[in-house]
């Protein structure tokens, strides 16, 4: 069982969350807002975290920013607006996923698990059998991807990504020629499998595409399906 965090500025969000939480066994403290939950972050350790966005003294990007200097804990972005620029947002300072109020709670509770499960299992999704070289090169060496090293050198440049968009290349990396359903990629690098929101894969899509640059190119859109990267 798992130990959450709940951070929402509606004590009545808080409670039907803990509700739900507790009849599964797992352990909840609460914070009423940003402030208070990067306070305990920084004392105290959590499986998971639900994070609103819009909260006084320190809304829920801020917060999230904070708590990313000290821990890697799995965090899912609770809001009331679903607009594209919050979820890029959130995804960019480092949410792992987002869920747009109102929501189901027992949806919440098996996102909660999936991600879970994926952390258990580790972010490693590297297929030895299909990705023999530890280092990928494509374009005459201009993309090139280090897997155990989780680093991805563009023109000579290093880029920075999310953690999430790391997994999500190196996916569709190992995978390349290949044609990913949507549901396909939200199971392997998300770890859901029904319950999977692919808004949250063609957002991460579109985050990866811009890191990428010119090669984003190798990124191809199958309408009706998902994605496939190509290359040698």
């Amino acid at each position: 069982m798992y130990h959450i965090l709940v951070v929402d500025d509606e004590s009545r969000i808080r409670s039907i969350i803990k509700k739900y939480a507790e009849f599964e066994g797992h352990t909840i403290t609460e914070a009423g807002d940003g402030m208070e939950a990067v306070l305990l972050c920084r004392k105290n350790t959590y499986d998971i975290i639900l994070m609103d966005i819009m909260m006084p003294e320190l809304d829920g990007f801020s917060a999230c920013r904070e708590i990313r200097k000290v821990t890697n804990t799995p965090i899912i972005m609770l809001s009331a607006r679903g607009e594209e620029y919050d979820r890029i947002n959130g995804f960019e300072v480092g949410v792992d996923d987002y869920v747009t109020k109102p929501f189901s709670p027992k949806e919440l509770m098996l996102r909660i698990d999936a991600i879970m499960k994926r952390m258990a299992r580790g972010s490693n999704l590297f297929s030895s059998q299909n990705t023999p070289n530890v280092v990928v090169e494509m374009d005459n060496g201009g993309l090139r991807a280090d897997v155990t090293a989780r680093l991805v050198f563009i023109d000579g440049e290093r880029v920075d990504m999310s953690p999430k968009e790391y997994d999500l290349f190196f996916y569709l990396l190992s995978n390349r020629n290949i044609a990913l359903s949507r549901e396909k990629l939200l199971c392997e690098v998300w770890g859901y499998d029904f319950y999977g929101d692919a808004r949250t894969l063609d957002t991460h899509i579109k985050l990866l595409r811009k890191s990428l640059g010119r090669y984003s190119k190798f990124i191809v859109t199958l309408r009706g399906v998902g994605y496939r990267f190509e290359g040698v």
